[in-house]
């Protein structure tokens, strides 16, 4: 299955039950990483990491909910001890709850920044001293952050004020950390992702549902292979490249 680009080294992806996730998952373990897929949904998990296997790839279903620091912690130090280190970390978990800023319920908000900036924050602080290390004794002597965002992380919108100050977070926190880990060969990078076919929209309450779904109308949509592959180009690059952004947006999208 691999052709050999990140032949042993380890990755952890989360949200990697579907979508976007699931996509980035194959395409490391194509290049040759051992896989951590991490998410809520076991047996969906379960059914990627069996696929990846199938192809001659090694991965690991683990179930976690990030929100929470203790299962998050517990889900990088599971895939440090069954893989035996950590070199790349994908960010993918994420929550888009749209609609109007002035009706939206404050649930809505606090679900976003529990999965999107806080779960993030979790697995990040947990994997930095892994990543260090790797970057540090690996073979390949770099180790890669790549945080997913969105278009929404560039350009604010109607009805997506909540979940744009997440993505905004995002990009915020990404320099940040690529400043701070630089000296210690840690690549971080992010890929604002624009309107992609994936379980995204299906979480929005049934009214925005329809409003999304007008916005969109005719739009061919990027595949969830297309930002993993993406994924794949920026932790596959010499240790003197660093990718730190990578804004991938659908050919007939305008925003």
């Amino acid at each position: 299955m691999a052709d050999g680009r990140l032949d042993g080294t380890v990755a952890l992806v989360t949200g990697a039950s579907s979508g976007i996730g699931e996509a980035t998952a194959r395409a490391l373990a194509a290049e040759g990483a051992a896989v951590a897929l991490v998410a809520r949904r076991r047996d969906r998990l379960e059914q990627a990491a069996e696929s990846i296997r199938s192809a001659g790839g090694t991965a690991l279903a683990v179930e976690a909910d990030i929100t929470d620091a203790a299962s998050a912690q517990a889900a990088v130090a599971g895939t440090v001890n069954a893989l035996g280190g950590l070199d790349t970390l994908v960010n993918n978990a994420g929550l888009m709850l749209l609609g109007p800023f002035g009706e939206a319920p404050p649930e809505e908000w606090d679900r976003m920044l529990a999965v999107n900036v806080q779960g993030l924050l979790y697995v990040t602080q947990a994997a930095q001293p892994h990543l260090v290390s790797a970057a540090e004794n690996g073979s390949r002597r770099v180790a890669d952050i790549v945080n997913i965002s969105s278009t929404a992380g560039r350009v604010a919108g109607i009805g997506n004020a909540v979940y744009s100050a997440t993505k905004f977070g995002v990009v915020a926190l990404t320099e940040a950390l690529r400043k701070e880990l630089l000296p210690q060969r840690v690549r971080v990078g992010v890929v604002e992702p624009g309107t992609v076919d994936t379980e995204l929209t299906t979480h929005v309450r049934a009214e925005i549902q329809q409003a999304v779904a007008r916005q969109i109308e005719g739009m061919e949509k990027l595949l969830p292979e297309d930002i993993a592959e993406a994924v794949a180009y920026i932790v596959t690059r010499d240790r003197r490249v660093a990718v730190n952004e990578m804004l991938v947006r659908a050919g007939a999208q305008t925003w």
